[in-house]
């Protein structure tokens, strides 16, 4: 039902932005939002491409009084929301609006390495991070700390994304810590002047509240400790938040996180044995666990895998040991033990007691994870994950106490998320609130039948043939998708001397100048792989014909789906497999319609769109555009849009029946 507070406080709003065009899912959702804090149930809500989803949530948590977390996927989006929307809002609303950014720990400089830096030991710090990887010569990267050092003394907020020039990773490292190395404000020296620990206090204050969500999905991870108490959280972007928390909720161990700690305890114990063998059991574990890379460890685990995963956990408990010691000795001795050695005892042990439990976890796995290994030959990583993201969920967020109210929502919201997340039947509402955008006038949905399946030998020489022919038509104009790097460069290779046009490659610039040099070039093509299916926004006459080559399902050979696969059994496909495919798939074409003149054509080259069992879940995940299986109706459609700027040109097509490609 209209909340009358609710509409009056966004009409109010988008006034302030220059949002003066009338949106009625923006309203539906924004009342939607607020009948959901108000009744403390969870809120799924899709809402498309010029929605205006972010006032949506925001109105009525700053309405109703709400402190909330607003949780994103993208730098893009938290940017727009501190950069743009809040500061807006704040000016548009009666009362005042505090709002604040937060990022993990390895995101500010840390006042105590800066401060051992300063005090004499660059060396003993750069040592410490050596771990990082193959990095510059001594000379560049000592001349980038001592850049950061004398960045830090004047920096208000010591946030990385506040430079005005982009540091190695390896400078960065030794300047920084990670939350689990950390010791705690309490504990470290620099506690009062710890620049991760201002952000924190800000954000206790603000009302609404910026974060990654990687940043939640770790903090629930640790029993969120991280983040202040709040009384909303929105996961925007939320089709992203299955794999991020998967991600979170587990962890990795590799010859380098040994090797870390080897080096970094080597200056703080006088015997230096314990981390040397440390360091060696490092190379050792890499050795086991190199033939098991690009699959899961298994169950059990071989005997020779075990005794050198016993082995290396057996080394990391002497020197987690000898680190306690050392501890204790400098506690004994606080008025002749230097603070920053003392805050280097600390972060030793912090981060020895981690690697310990991780150890020990990966050697008696519960039923509920999977492990795996991945990397390249000479690193091997292994990885530790939740086989039900659900359950976890559930656990750590759901089911608490002081569970704040959720609102989920993505122009795409994938197939059965509140079933993979966990969330508890009954507790949530779920609704989709469309777009202000007119698809089956703006937009046609092209799916040529006649080409071969893609699993066939002919299948490439006949997609070729059939993006030619219709970027002949757009002329140009077009974005090409690719769910892989060869087929992207084995078409760009093939059409790249039959068409006129400018033909760019994702190898060509980087990502923001070849976003930019399409767009000016108004007649330019690019053909690009997974990363531009989403975060690529191309409105206007620059874009008219978007082509997928294959439909998007995840690598069958990816560990840690095979094992979650492997519990679901015959549902598998449907339950992993299809809603990926389908979630990726509408993010791909939803490049296409950015504005309320755009108007174009999705391709999708792959027949099972048209034909699979499956394909309504694939279909019915997309914009609600006319379909067509015939190439002349693409060829009619864009006829007008080459020839002139987009205009409301009626829709030549065939009318939709029952098949999602006719």
């Amino acid at each position: 039902m209209p909340d009358a507070e609710i509409d009056a406080a966004l009409a109010k709003a988008t006034g302030a932005l220059a949002r003066h065009e009338d949106r009625p899912s923006q309203k539906q959702m924004a009342d939607a939002v607020a009948t959901a804090i108000r009744e403390r149930r969870h809120l799924i809500v899709q809402a498309g491409t010029g929605t205006g989803k972010s006032l949506a949530y925001l109105v009525p948590v700053l309405v109703l009084g709400q402190r909330a977390i607003v949780s994103t996927a993208t730098k893009a989006l938290q940017d727009q929301l501190a950069k743009r929307d809040l500061p807006q809002l704040a000016l548009s609303l009666d009362s005042p609006v505090e709002f604040a950014v937060l990022k993990g720990r390895s995101n500010y400089i840390c006042a105590q390495r800066v401060a051992e830096i300063s005090g004499g030991d660059e060396q003993l710090v750069m040592d410490e991070a050596a771990a990082a990887g193959p990095a510059p010569s001594p000379g560049p990267l000592g001349r980038e700390v001592r850049r950061l050092v004398a960045w830090s003394q004047k920096a208000e907020t010591g946030d990385r994304a506040d430079l005005d020039w982009e540091p190695s990773p390896f400078a960065w490292a030794q300047v920084s810590v990670s939350a689990r190395d950390c010791p705690g404000a309490a504990r470290c020296p620099s506690g009062g002047r710890c620049f991760a620990e201002s952000a924190r206090e800000t954000a206790a204050n603000a009302d609404v509240i910026i974060v990654n969500t990687h940043l939640y999905a770790t903090s629930l991870a640790i029993g969120g400790e991280l983040l202040p108490p709040h009384d909303v959280v929105v996961f925007d972007e939320a089709h992203e938040l299955e794999d991020i928390a998967s991600a979170s909720f587990g962890f990795e161990v590799g010859a380098g996180r040994l090797q870390a700690l080897a080096r970094a305890t080597r200056p703080i114990l006088e015997d230096h044995s314990t981390a040397m063998a440390v360091d060696e059991a490092g190379l050792l574990l890499a050795d086991a666990l190199s033939e098991y890379r690009g699959s899961t460890l298994p169950r059990p685990l071989g005997d020779a895998t075990l005794e050198r995963l016993v082995v290396t956990r057996e080394r990391v408990v002497r020197l987690a040991a000898e680190i306690r010691k050392a501890v204790r000795s400098a506690s004994d001795n606080d008025s002749n033990v230097e603070a920053g050695v003392r805050a280097r005892h600390l972060r030793a042990q912090q981060a020895a007691s981690h690697l310990e439990r991780d150890l020990g976890e990966v050697i008696d796995l519960p039923d509920s994870k999977v492990s795996w290994v991945e990397g390249p030959e000479h690193a091997p990583l292994l990885k530790v994950a939740p086989l039900d993201v659900g359950a976890e969920m559930t656990a750590r967020l759901w089911n608490r106490d002081d569970a704040p109210t959720a609102v989920l929502t993505s122009a795409t919201i994938p197939p059965r998320l509140p079933e993979r997340l966990g969330i508890p039947r009954g507790s949530f509402e779920q609704l989709d609130v469309g777009s202000p955008y007119s698809y089956d006038e703006q937009a046609l949905l092209y799916c040529p039948l006649h080409l071969p399946d893609p699993r066939d030998a002919g299948y490439e020489t006949a997609m070729h043939d059939e993006l030619l022919a219709l970027i002949e038509a757009a002329e140009g104009r077009t974005l090409a998708l690719f769910t892989s790097w060869r087929a992207m460069n084995a078409a760009a290779e093939a059409l790249k001397p039959r068409i006129p046009w400018s033909l760019l490659t994702q190898l060509d610039l980087p990502k923001p100048a070849l976003v930019e040099r399409f767009t000016t070039d108004e007649h330019s093509c690019l053909f690009a792989t997974m990363g531009f299916w989403q975060g690529v926004d191309v409105p206007g006459s620059a874009l008219s014909l978007v082509t997928i080559d294959r439909l998007p399902f995840p690598r069958p050979d990816d560990p840690l789906l095979q094992a979650r696969r492997a519990r679901l059994g015959r549902s598998a496909f449907g339950m992993i497999d299809v809603p990926r495919a389908a979630t990726l798939l509408a993010q791909g074409v939803g490049r296409l319609i950015r504005t309320r003149t755009d108007r174009g054509v999705v391709a999708v080259f792959d027949t099972r769109l048209g034909k699979a069992s499956y394909r309504w879940a694939l279909v019915n995940a997309l914009p609600p555009m006319r379909r067509t299986r015939y190439r002349k109706d693409v060829v009619d459609f864009l006829a007008p849009l080459a020839a002139t700027p987009p205009a409301a040109t009626p829709l030549a097509a065939t009318p939709a029946s029952c098949d999602p490609a006719s």
